[in-house]
């Protein structure tokens, strides 16, 4: 199983576990909130990388 499988596996058990423990908007605000704080909190630099890595695959 490669790499990227399990962490999307871990990221569904994650978000199942929060919808169960917690109520519907705090779980969602959860989910989002933390890729989103993430990525504020690169540099610019690493913004652009991440933006220009992200287009090539989506180019493939």
């Amino acid at each position: 199983m490669s790499l990227r499988a399990k962490v999307a596996i871990g990221g569904v058990a994650v978000g199942v576990l929060l919808l169960w423990l917690l109520p519907f908007w705090a779980a969602v605000l959860v989910m989002v909130g933390v890729p989103a704080g993430a990525y504020l909190a690169l540099d610019p630099s690493q913004r652009r990388r991440l933006r220009r890595v992200s287009r090539k695959q989506l180019g493939r």
